[in-house]
């Protein structure tokens, strides 16, 4: 019998071509954010998710034996989104690990970065920390994890060798930042596959994390002459001492032709070494890898297509949709029940002349401003969704808003209560957008920046 897989992220680069490779091997359950319209294999079953909904996560992973994660939240699923990818990032991820752990999944296996071995974690980019965190939230629960940490996974539709490429292209004069002197060490997609594929449901690997590459170390810029030549372009690539980090992200952003959102992390995290320590080596199987001109070779062959993709249906959700997610200081390891508590008496006490607070016995919340009968935003507990870690609150009425069927606010702790993630999902203003945009929208942030401070001056005392 096949083993059955779920794959979140089963519409990006590595989940296509890992469905497009392994669907005869394993019953592969495809999670999507947009329902599927036609699918053109009936071997790959295709579900319906929103990976922000625990509920949602939970109903999708039914009856699977494993997942993959790789997931990697750059852009927005609402028309407003307050909060940056790690914050988004390390809250998704703790959604999958309790769908999983929900589910008796045995293993997730999650691709991340390699890590940097000169300084810190606290000195990564954002974006290779955050990548760890991630890691370390889904390794937190009951599924036993498998991380395998790489660098550019070269290949046909992937978004960091498109970016090479696409410099190489269109740039005959290439001036090279320092940056681009640092050391990694690429993987083929083909080689990737094979060590995903080797991972799958070995206990051998359970609770491990590995850095994958292939053994030919080599430079960005080196990466660069390399593909040049594979492409057959005569260019000009040279070295400059200059050129900041962030020149280097508009350069690359624009003569790469990716977008801001992808580019600016993935520079920021080329300034590190990336290269495979001898301790966490892949050593489970034998690799008959790639060398990077040959993954080139590969990438760049017209050939070389996923074989099925579905067509999705049109996204009919409500557009003027707000999503807001803050990270908040937990030195005092308190429990997201506290902290909901703290905010609910905190809140009326810091605008004590325009808001009044008012629950009741079930522990629903109204706010209401100044002596008015109507709430300006009305919030009912969710008691059989909310325990010490997590409490939720459904949105449920208020003058502020304008869909009361849907949307929620949560306060949850994160990578074993060092952070509080506070975060609004799926609100819907009733205000015109633009005046939203810039009176209630920007109040939140003061808001709860504020409170931000208030708990750091907690710790104090």
């Amino acid at each position: 019998m096949k083993k059955s897989v779920a794959i979140a992220g089963a519409g990006g680069y590595i989940g296509k071509w890992f469905i497009d490779q392994f669907k005869d091997k394993y019953h592969i359950v495809a999670l999507s954010r947009r329902e599927v319209d036609v699918n053109p294999d009936p071997d790959v079953e295709w579900r319906q998710v929103e990976l922000y909904s625990i509920t949602s996560t939970t109903k999708a992973l039914e009856g699977v034996d494993f997942a993959i994660y790789l997931i990697h939240s750059m852009s927005a699923s609402t028309r407003l989104n307050q909060g940056n990818f790690e914050d988004t990032d390390l809250l998704l991820a703790d959604n999958f690990a309790r769908a999983a752990e929900s589910n008796g999944i045995k293993q997730i296996l999650y691709m991340g970065g390699i890590l940097p071995k000169e300084v810190l974690e606290e000195n990564m980019s954002v974006h290779l920390r955050s990548r760890l965190e991630v890691e370390k939230t889904l390794g937190n629960r009951k599924p036993a994890l498998t991380a395998l940490r790489a660098g550019i996974i070269v290949g046909p539709g992937g978004s960091s060798f498109d970016m090479i490429r696409n410099l190489v292209k269109k740039l005959p004069i290439l001036v090279c930042p320092a940056w681009t002197n640092s050391k990694t060490q690429p993987i083929s997609l083909k080689d990737t596959l094979t060590i995903m594929d080797a991972c799958l449901g070995n206990e051998n690997v359970y609770g491990k994390s590995f850095e994958i590459g292939s053994p030919q170390v080599m430079t960005y810029k080196e990466m660069l002459i390399q593909t040049a030549e594979v492409m057959g372009k005569k260019r000009w690539i040279f070295s400059v001492p200059l050129l900041s980090i962030g020149f280097s992200k508009l350069w690359v952003s624009y003569f790469g032709n990716s977008p801001t959102k992808l580019v600016y992390p993935l520079v920021e995290s080329l300034k590190h070494t990336l290269t495979v320590s001898e301790e966490l080596k892949f050593e489970e199987k034998e690799i008959d890898y790639l060398s990077y001109k040959e993954s080139v070779a590969v990438a760049l062959d017209p050939s070389n297509k996923v074989s099925k993709s579905p067509t999705f249906k049109r996204d009919t959700a409500v557009k003027n949709t707000v999503r807001s997610i803050q990270r908040l200081p937990n030195a005092r390891r308190k429990s997201s029940l506290w902290v909901a508590n703290r905010y609910k008496l905190w809140l009326p006490i810091y605008f004590r002349f325009l808001i009044k607070a008012k629950e009741n016995e079930n522990g629903d919340l109204g706010f209401y401003l100044l002596n008015s009968s109507k709430p300006m935003l009305q919030l009912t507990w969710i008691p059989d969704r909310s325990d010490v870690e997590r409490q939720l609150f459904y949105i449920t009425g208020g003058w502020l808003v304008k869909r009361f069927d849907y949307g929620w606010l949560e306060f949850r702790e994160v990578l074993g209560g060092k952070y509080i993630i506070s975060a609004i999902h799926e609100f819907v203003p009733r205000l015109p957008w633009l005046l939203y945009l810039n009176t209630q929208a920007r109040l939140h942030l003061f808001v709860m920046n504020s409170f931000k401070k208030y708990l750091v001056k907690l710790r104090e005392y």
